[in-house]
């Protein structure tokens, strides 16, 4: 992956790009590409993406992480990228499918998930997490989707930086059902199996996300705290695309099976505009849904 020339983006730019985000994410409307100068890093991504979870008319419930290619990793100093789950847009898996709202033009994809529910606050000064730690402050682990989405189709293609500048290219997450003695499991973990329209379209595991879940939680444990937004208690994390990242279109359905946990039924529709543009920030004291 070639990712594109950094730029200098002004506190001006920085502004205008999240406004655009956000208004085309509500008027569920494509953007013909990337709206300002790309991020000159990840520093500034996440400026962007603060800025326009500020302008989101919703609460943080939750975060995603996601894996940075290899071949990046180094350039950008990162390992992983996240972004905010809004309340809104989380979802109750149930045995009718659950809707997925595409936008047309932009970008769409489901993603197997193994999540993490936070049981208690995380302290705010604490920035470095081992996997052991950061494990202490979960109350339960479920298996679930992520819905990936956004208003540029070429969300991935441009890289992490504008992964992050547009909510980690988050739009919803589907919760299917807690697994059951999951700090005492060791090899029988439930996979998962990821079906397109009918075609299977990827297999994995806990062990397909490096370093196992845990990793990505102690990852986003300190660039919360580091950002100001530490974890706090019923938060959800999800961990990485466990079976991989599989495009979605308006008129398809989507199939998750996680083993003996059953499965997750999906279907993508055409989005409608929500209304109204936020403006009311995220005040740290995010609750999940019961």
């Amino acid at each position: 992956m070639t990712v594109p020339p950094a730029q200098i983006v002004t506190p001006l730019d920085a502004g205008q790009v999240a406004r655009e985000f956000v208004t085309a994410r509500l008027a569920a409307a494509a953007l013909p590409g990337f709206p300002g100068p790309v991020p000159a890093d990840m520093a500034a991504g996440y400026g962007i993406q603060d800025l326009a979870i500020a302008l989101w008319p919703d609460k943080v419930a939750g975060w995603k992480v996601g894996r940075i290619p290899i071949e990046l990793q180094a350039e950008l100093r990162a390992e992983r990228v996240m972004g905010p789950v809004f309340s809104r847009n989380i979802w109750q898996a149930s045995a009718a499918p659950t809707p997925l709202p595409v936008i047309a033009g932009g970008f769409a994809a489901v993603e197997a998930e193994y999540i993490f529910r936070i049981g208690r606050d995380a302290p705010p000064e604490k920035l470095t997490w081992t996997d052991d730690e950061a494990l202490e402050y979960v109350e339960a682990e479920l298996v679930g989707v992520e819905f990936a989405g956004s208003p540029l189709a070429t969300i991935n293609v441009l890289g992490p930086r504008v992964v992050a500048s547009d909510f980690g290219n988050n739009a919803g997450l589907i919760l299917g059902p807690e697994i059951p003695d999951w700090r005492t499991r060791k090899d029988d973990w439930p996979p998962c199996e990821t079906f397109v329209d009918g075609v299977s379209v990827g297999r994995g595991s806990p062990a397909s996300i490096p370093g196992r879940p845990q990793a990505s939680l102690a990852f986003l444990m300190g660039a919360c705290a580091a950002r100001g937004r530490p974890l706090k208690r019923g938060q959800l994390v999800t961990t990485g695309a466990a079976s991989g990242i599989h495009d979605i279109e308006a008129g398809q359905t989507a199939r998750i099976a996680f083993g003996d946990l059953g499965e997750i039924h999906c279907i993508a529709q055409p989005a409608r505009p929500a209304e109204g543009l936020g403006g009311q920030d995220d005040d740290h004291d995010s609750r999940a849904p019961d």
